[in-house]
């Protein structure tokens, strides 16, 4: 696949970190220094769906925020198409934003009330093409909602008539209507009901096949990551620990944090189920602001790490074997 596609984004080195100042403290104080990604790095080919995986908190919002320039990198490229994304100015990164889109986690807050779902679809080409005859926008905007399953009568209704899948498929739409190469799709089925997750993950796919669109999937849900993704990253307080083919990840994961990630699903046999064993992570996720001093700045794909347990307190701590010494 990666010799024979192109390219599109080549992520090195990316870093988000924020100061946080310290409650109660002098006003000279130096603040914290909060790490929501730190030196992650990954390639993504046209035509291909990268799953991101991890627990809440481990930056995986964040880092699909900074690829699409909502959050400022620290440090780090963000290669699209051969240019680097972390440099532009404000209106550079809006032409490029014609090509890359967003999904967002709740579908009814990413959307105005007071605007009805034709409008709501229509405001990208708008926004890009001003110009644009009505009657292309009315025909494009129409084209769309077919492609995404909403009925030509909804299309003077607001976004409180619908359910969460369908104020979903109304955000798909209006992502896509400016037909771009990449979508991030940020927890895109994490407030839908089961059989409405499916539909949605299977019109993205779907979609994906059609229009020849690259994804970046972030979920929780493992199955429905395994079912869309052709690799998976697996993020730990903000850094890339494991990556992956989906397949071969999910058969044999090699990092101790994802083993416990990959027990934790569900198989739909229940006595497979009743006997399968369980990798418990003792203790609470660290805080990103004070992480644990056996956490490696060195990663790489697939790096074997090992767990140890700190003396002063009941946590677990992610060792890479490079620091054993």
């Amino acid at each position: 696949m990666e010799a024979q596609k192109q390219l599109l984004l080549d992520i090195s080195d990316l870093k988000v970190h924020f100061n946080i100042a310290q409650k109660s403290a002098w006003p000279w104080t130096k603040p914290l220094t909060l790490k929501a990604v730190d030196g992650v790095g990954v390639r993504l080919y046209e035509g291909e769906t990268l799953g991101v995986v991890g627990e809440s908190g481990c930056g995986k919002s964040t880092f699909a925020r900074a690829v699409i320039g909502l959050v400022e990198a620290t440090d780090g490229k963000v290669l699209w198409l051969g240019q680097d994304l972390t440099v532009l100015d404000h209106k550079a990164m809006r032409e490029k934003r014609k090509d890359i889109q967003m999904i967002f986690q709740d579908p009814l807050a990413s959307l105005n009330p007071r605007m009805t779902v034709g409008e709501i679809i229509a405001e990208p080409l708008k926004a890009y093409f001003p110009n644009m005859p009505a009657e292309d926008v009315k025909a494009q905007v129409r084209e769309m909602m077919t492609k995404v399953g909403l009925l030509p009568n909804v299309i003077n209704r607001y976004p409180h008539e619908f359910s969460g899948g369908q104020c979903q498929r109304i955000g798909i739409a209006r992502a896509l209507i400016l037909k771009p190469k990449l979508i991030i799709c940020d927890e895109p089925v994490s407030a839908l009901d089961v059989s409405i997750q499916a539909q949605v993950v299977n019109l993205l796919k779907s979609l994906q096949k059609e229009m020849g669109l690259s994804l970046i999937f972030i979920a929780h849900d493992l199955s429905v990551v395994k079912h869309i993704s052709d690799r998976v990253l697996v993020m730990y307080l903000g850094n890339a620990v494991e990556m992956g083919e989906a397949e071969a990840l999910f058969e044999e994961p090699k990092h101790p944090y994802t083993k416990a990630l990959m027990s934790a699903v569900p198989i739909p046999d229940p006595d497979l189920e009743r006997n399968k064993h369980i990798e418990l992570l003792e203790g609470d996720l660290p805080s990103p602001m004070n992480p644990p001093s056996g956490v490696c700045s060195e990663r790489a794909a697939r790096l074997p790490l090992r767990r140890v347990r700190r003396q002063n307190r009941n946590c677990v701590v992610m060792m890479c074997m490079r620091c054993r010494a």
